[in-house]
Parts: C-alpha cells; sequence; structure tokens
C-alpha cells in the first residue's frame, strides 16, 4: 500500500464516523472496495476503526490526562491520537516506536511540525510511563463508564434496573468480539451435513443451542464457503434466530411481520413454513425492501411477499383477524448490538429510548386487531433496555385485555435458556454476557379465543 494509505483512511472513516454518526460497518466496506484494500491490510484496518471506536470515551480519557484542557484539538488530531494510544494500549503486533514514528510522520503531512511535536510528546511520555489509572477514579459508575467506555447516563440507567454486577459484566461484554452464527437453509441442506462441509473446507463450528438450523463459526471468514457461494446458509445472530423458532409458524399459515428489513427472520420463518403459505414482509424504507427480497431470492424462498409500509399504518392495509402468527421485530435503540455495531452507544439518549417506546406502542395497538383469536404475536427488539422490552409489554397488556403472555412461551424455550437469568413474567432478556450473543429481547403473546 502507499505509504501511510492505510492509517489516514482509518482516519478519514473515524472522523466520518464521529461527524455524520455514520455506520461504521458500511464505512467500512466501502472504503475497503473503494480503495482496494488488500486483505492483509483489510483486517487490520477493520480492527483500528472498530477498536479506537469501541474504546473511545478510555482513549480520550488518556489523551485528556496529557493535554491541557484549554487546547482544543482538530478532530483529526484526536482521532490519530486516539488510533495510536489503541495500538500501544491494546494491539500487541506492531512495537511502539513504530506506531509513534507513523503518528509523527502522518501529523506532519497532515498538519504542521507543533502538531507533530505535540503528537510526539503524548505518545512518548505514554510509552515511557504507561496511561493514567482509571482506577483512581472514585465514583464507582463514572470509573465504569470510564473503563467500558459506555456513556455515564447509560451506565447510570443500567445500574438502576439491573444492578452494579449485571451491568459490568454487560458494558464488559460490549467490548469482546463475539463468534459470527449462520442459519441453514433446511429445505436445501441438514445441519449436519453443512457443518461436515465446513470443517472440510477448515472451519471450527458448533452448533447452536438456540435454533436446529443454527451453527456458530468459531474460526474461519464463512462468507468465502461454498455453503455462502451454493446459497445455503445466511448470517444471522443466534438470539435472532430464537424468534423464528418461537413463533411456531405451521405451512399454509398467513403471518405477518411488520417491521421486517433486512429480511432474516422473515426468511427464517419462510423456511420453518417449508416454503408454503404467505409471509407479508413490510419495511418503513422502501430501499429495505430489496435486501428482503434479495434475502429471499439467495435462499429460494418463495412465498415473501415484501412491500413498503408503515407497520403503524399496516390496519389500512390489511382487515382484522387475516393473521395466524404475527412478528413485531420493532425498530429499536439497539443497545444489543454494540459489540458489532460501538458507535451506537455514543449516538443514543435517553429521549430516543421514551420517542422508541412510543412508537413501539403505536405499532403493537396496530397490529393487535390484525391476528386471528388464539394465534400468537411475537414482540422482540435487539436492545437491553427495560422501557423499550417489558415496559411496552405491560403496557400493552393493560390496555388490550384479549391479550397475554403465552404460558407455553417458556416451556417452548431452549433447554439452555430454562434458567436465564432475564426470564421475566414479561418474557425473556438475553444479555450479551449470558451466551455469547446479541443483547435481545423477546416474548410471545397469545390472543383470547
Amino acid at each position: 500500500m502507499e505509504k501511510y494509505l492505510l492509517r489516514n483512511t482509518a482516519i478519514e472513516l473515524l472522523m466520518r464516523i464521529e461527524q455524520d454518526s455514520g455506520y461504521s460497518h458500511l464505512l467500512i466496506s466501502h472504503e475497503i472496495n473503494a480503495k482496494h484494500i488488500s486483505q492483509k491490510d483489510e483486517g487490520l484496518l477493520t480492527e483500528l476503526v472498530y477498536g479506537t471506536i469501541q474504546y473511545k470515551m478510555t482513549l480520550d480519557f488518556y489523551i485528556d490526562s496529557f493535554i491541557d484542557k484549554k487546547k482544543k484539538l482538530s478532530l483529526w488530531v484526536r482521532m490519530l491520537l486516539r488510533m495510536s494510544i489503541y495500538q500501544m494500549v491494546y494491539l500487541d503486533k506492531v512495537p511502539d516506536h513504530a506506531i509513534i514514528h507513523e503518528a509523527v510522520e502522518i501529523a506532519k503531512q497532515r498538519g504542521h511540525k507543533g502538531i507533530a511535536s505535540l503528537v510526539n510528546a503524548v505518545l512518548r511520555n505514554i510509552q515511557r510511563n504507561g496511561v493514567p489509572k482509571i482506577e483512581n477514579i472514585e465514583d464507582p459508575t463514572k470509573r465504569l463508564s470510564i473503563a467500558t467506555s459506555h456513556p455515564e447516563w447509560l451506565v447510570k440507567r443500567w445500574i438502576d434496573h439491573y444492578g452494579y454486577e449485571t451491568t459490568k459484566e454487560m458494558c464488559e461484554a460490549n467490548l469482546q468480539h463475539k463468534p459470527i452464527s449462520i442459519r441453514i437453509q433446511p429445505m436445501k441442506i441438514s445441519r449436519v451435513e453443512a457443518m461436515k462441509q465446513l470443517e472440510d473446507e477448515g472451519y471450527v463450528v458448533s452448533t447452536s443451542p438456540f435454533s436446529e438450523q443454527g451453527i456458530i463459526v468459531q474460526k474461519g471468514n464463512v462468507l468465502k464457503s461454498s455453503l455462502f457461494m451454493e446459497g445455503m446458509a445466511t448470517i444471522q445472530d443466534q438470539s435472532s434466530m430464537l424468534v423464528g423458532e418461537m413463533i411456531q409458524v405451521m405451512p399454509g399459515q398467513n403471518v405477518l411481520d411488520a417491521c421486517s428489513a433486512p429480511g432474516g427472520k422473515a426468511t427464517h420463518i419462510a423456511e420453518k413454513m417449508q416454503n408454503n403459505g404467505v409471509v407479508y414482509a413490510h419495511d418503513l424504507h422502501k430501499k429495505k425492501i430489496k435486501l428482503i427480497e434479495e434475502k429471499a431470492q439467495v435462499l429460494n424462498l418463495t412465498n415473501i411477499k415484501a412491500e413498503q409500509l408503515d407497520a403503524r399504518k399496516l390496519a389500512e392495509r390489511y382487515k382484522p383477524e387475516t393473521f395466524d402468527r404475527i412478528l413485531v421485530d420493532a425498530p429499536c435503540s439497539g443497545l444489543g448490538v454494540m459489540r458489532g455495531k460501538p458507535d451506537i452507544k455514543y449516538n443514543k439518549s435517553e429521549e430516543d429510548i421514551e420517542r422508541l417506546a412510543i412508537i413501539q406502542k403505536d405499532i403493537l395497538s396496530t397490529v393487535a386487531p390484525l391476528l386471528k383469536p388464539g394465534g400468537l404475536l411475537v414482540y422482540s427488539t435487539c436492545t437491553v433496555d427495560p422501557g423499550e422490552n417489558e415496559e411496552v409489554v405491560k403496557d400493552f397488556l393493560r390496555e388490550n385485555n384479549n391479550y397475554q403472555i403465552d404460558e407455553r412461551f417458556y416451556e417452548d424455550l431452549p433447554t439452555e435458556l430454562n434458567a436465564s437469568p432475564g426470564i421475566t413474567q414479561y418474557g425473556l432478556q438475553i444479555f450479551p454476557q449470558s451466551y455469547q450473543t446479541d443483547g435481545f429481547f423477546l416474548t410471545r403473546m397469545v390472543k383470547k379465543s
């Protein structure tokens, strides 16, 4: 690669993510393709960007200990320092002297001699003396916030809901990589056959306890496997697979997926129906409908009808008691998926959670009349906040006395989840630290006959 191109690219990406609240995974993918970054460098670029975002608050705590508070750093300088300190503290592939040399040279390229001197001074100081001790922060909430790089308001909110220890475990889990999981297309291949095929190609895999279609990939880039080339599997987090299992569809049914994109759950449900019956899949954004259709096409599923429509207007589109099953995988804060999308934690506020809870309740109220008596409604989110989960369900049940939590929901959970610490009378909260998955909530309600 051109000298320092990789690290300059990382700085540009970090600035765009910070300034525009861009989605890190999409921006990284675009830059890798646009600049023809090699597979070898692709891994380092991804690690630098994700790692720097993941530890942003911790890194700023270190930086601010060496910089005069009155001195305002240009954004690119802060990004350069964050990225360099991240490498020095958390990675061990590149020696400190090489990291410092590159950082100083980039500072000369992008700025001037004074900036280069400042960068050199900060990084040399850390090389000699190490980083400041976070343990010296007296307030436990602030200490946990800085140590795990989670906004203090969020840490406090979780402590209020779940207690300090659970919050600490959750924050620490959000900093760790989780294994990729995939879902096989059972009408094309069995899980046993798929695992053997992957193992023959050198992948390290194991079965998922969440779904009979799920496989955990411990080692190897599964997207390059023959399984994916032949459309026999799709990427899906284990917690998300639980929805397809717990909604208990049968061939020939009419199923509504009210908030469907990108289509992982809709295609899982379609597979469970053996491509027989209809899954009506809707999403607010027209461009996301194409994602559902593409996923269905790859998996050779023809029983999904995807159409752009706001879930809050579905009662205008369908008659009451049309569906045997309804899934509301509601738009949410995404606070359960921070391991893969670390930028989320810096872009959310308590006001966002309150606003989303209103939308979630509106969607549930809209679709409730569309379910047949005796039918099942699954409500799920990829967040860990009770305000979007238990509280939403509680309010819905209070206002809709023809619905109740399906008692068989708990009996039907996979054995491994029976003793989950997240089970409540309103559903199941999966914490990211419990099963090496995303944070996720789901429950199943039944419409009284």
